[in-house]
């Protein structure tokens, strides 16, 4: 399995941090494999993955490096460069472009676990990832990316408050069940592939969330920063595709709709703050609103008190969601 050996100061330094070039390419990955994990993506990969798909058969050498950069167990390193947090899209990208040829066709060896193909022996192949990059950003993730951001700084909040609560273990477990988990003695696995264990004590760790939900990598810049990405809580990116039906919205106002909506599966208020962009007072006016209609209540869990719409507020979604429906079939 992949091992990471740092110390005890090195994790308690971590942070998570926000990337729109990871977010990018997770949604890269996403088009490349066209599997998707829930109704949004679906909805998502109906929208883009023709035009991506067109994108490709004509630029037949972009083609191939995608499907060589992807690899089957190793990416290639300079797609996906370690995020450092605060930056742009222009910003993580441009590290991209900057890539050295000769870097780049090494790094695309490791991952076909092989030799070249001819028709990747050239230079250009950073400044074609880059702007590969760019159209999925601008295309496809800048639209909504001011969703996107706040559903995964809601992501952000909530694992922050579980350290706080249960410590770094309670959270490493539960990043990519299954794959990352802290082994206890200074390990940390981060995958399930046989490489062997690389010393990190001393370095920047971070922790990186994307709302595509089968998406999970690792990278670095060795020996000065290493990063897990790892996908959001799926509650969080379900809430991130949601819309507010409109006869909903005229019933209860738009803002206290979209909290209901929001709350198909619990949440915290700093979530629904951080996914919804209200303000904090705003949302705690709606909840009690909503609360004392029925139509949602809240719960504790630790710490935490979360809400989540009652049976009552269910039917008032569905009810309101089917009548849209029909008027549609009946135009």
């Amino acid at each position: 399995m992949g091992l990471w050996q740092l110390n005890a100061d090195t994790l308690a330094r971590s942070r998570f941090v926000v990337s729109p070039l990871a977010e990018t390419f997770a949604c890269l990955k996403l088009l490349h494999v066209a599997d998707a994990a829930h109704p949004g993506e679906h909805a998502w990969l109906r929208a883009h993955l023709p035009v991506y798909r067109a994108l490709l058969a004509a630029e037949p050498v972009t083609a191939r490096l995608v499907r060589a950069g992807l690899g089957r167990e190793w990416i290639a390193d300079f797609l996906t460069p370690a995020p450092r947090g605060g930056e742009t899209f222009a910003d993580e990208v441009a590290r991209v472009r900057s890539t050295a040829p000769e870097a780049a066709r090494a790094h695309l060896r490791t991952a076909l676990a092989g030799p070249l193909p001819a028709e990747l022996d050239r230079d250009d192949l950073p400044e074609r990832a880059a702007v590969l990059l760019r159209w999925v950003w601008e295309t496809t993730v800048r639209p909504s990316w001011e969703r996107r951001r706040r559903v995964l700084e809601a992501d952000v909040v909530a694992r922050t408050a579980q350290v706080s609560r249960g410590g770094w273990v309670s959270v490493l477990d539960e990043l990519r069940p299954g794959r990352t988990r802290w082994l206890g003695e200074n390990l940390l696995q981060i995958n399930l592939h046989e490489y062997p264990p690389r010393e990190i004590s001393g370095a920047e760790l971070l922790f990186v969330p994307v709302t595509v939900q089968r998406a999970g990598w690792v990278a670095w810049d060795d020996g000065v920063r290493y990063a897990a990405v790892y996908p959001c809580a799926g509650a969080l990116a379900d809430a991130g595709i949601r819309t507010v039906p409109s006869a909903l919205g005229a019933l209860l106002g738009p803002s206290r709709a979209e909290v209901l909506v929001l709350l198909a599966s619990p949440m915290s208020t700093t979530q629904l703050t951080a996914v919804s962009g209200q303000a904090l007072g705003s949302v705690g006016r709606h909840l009690k609103v909503l609360r004392e209609a029925g139509l949602i209540a809240r719960r504790r869990a630790g710490r935490s008190v979360l809400y989540a719409r009652t049976e009552a507020g269910n039917v008032l979604v569905q009810a309101v969601g089917q009548r849209r429906e029909g008027a549609r079939d009946c135009v």
